[in-house]
């Protein structure tokens, strides 16, 4: 299965719990069950910093009190390339997208651009799928390192691809800078106002997925779906229509 263990998932070094909260979102909603984050990353090097990254963000999202599945991309094939896409990782990542609540998207900056390898797992995301949805309505948090000086032009494309895979992209987001600088040989993250802005990023993404859990049904609801699949309104339970209606006198 194209899941990633995660490795010491409850230690947190560069994590200063006197100011950290173990549960953000409290009072936002319902956060039980655990929220459900899935997390892409862009690079199959072996010592990949977006994939460290990643991994720092799911070890936070333990801490936050949501459940975290990170994909390995590294059996994917090319779209297209398996009649049908009907291939075991193809099959595993859209499970995966259907099962999360939000998900984390974390590239390199490669020529200016995300990499190959991230837009691939989007590539594989289709806006429907048997009448199913895998990341309509999705909380969806951006990420980015850079081997240079710090640059926004992979979340601002990530932004781009979230948008047009109708996602709901938090504000805040994370570019590292100089990633290689930034971890240890162990590959855990130090301490840093890189690793505070992912904990920033880490406690937003579990907030808004919270907030908004109970009404994602009516913000993916569509005009157009709506009429291409002839359903129409009814006016006895369309909460809208409801509240619009001419009150009867008493």
């Amino acid at each position: 299965m194209p899941l990633r263990t995660l490795t010491d998932p409850d230690h947190l070094p560069a994590l200063d719990r006197r100011y950290a909260l173990d549960r953000p979102a409290l009072g936002l909603g319902a956060g039980d069950p655990p929220p459900r984050i899935l997390l892409l990353y862009g690079s199959l090097r072996e010592r990949s910093y977006s994939r460290l990254c990643v991994e720092e963000a799911a070890r936070l999202l333990r801490f936050f009190g949501a459940e975290a599945r990170i994909f390995d991309p590294s059996t994917l094939p090319l779209p297209d390339q398996v009649a049908g896409d009907d291939h075991p990782a193809v099959h595993e990542l859209r499970e995966l997208s259907m099962w999360s609540e939000g998900q984390v998207w974390c590239s390199p900056e490669r020529h200016g651009q995300i990499t190959g390898i991230m837009k691939l797992q989007v590539d594989h995301l289709p806006l429907s799928m048997g009448g199913m949805r895998p990341t309509q309505g999705r909380t969806l948090a951006v990420m980015q390192v850079s081997a240079g000086s710090q640059s926004f032009n992979s979340v601002n494309t990530l932004r781009v691809l979230g948008r047009w895979m109708r996602m709901v992209t938090i504000p805040n987001q994370s570019s590292v800078a100089k990633a290689f600088e930034e971890f240890d040989d162990a590959g855990r993250m130090k301490p840093s106002s890189y690793y505070d802005r992912i904990v920033d990023v880490m406690e937003e993404l579990v907030r808004f997925t919270i907030l908004l859990r109970p009404h994602v049904a009516q913000l993916v609801d569509r005009y157009s779906e709506r009429k291409d699949a002839g359903v129409p309104i009814d006016a006895t339970t369309d909460l809208s229509s409801i509240a619009t209606a001419p009150q009867r006198s008493r």
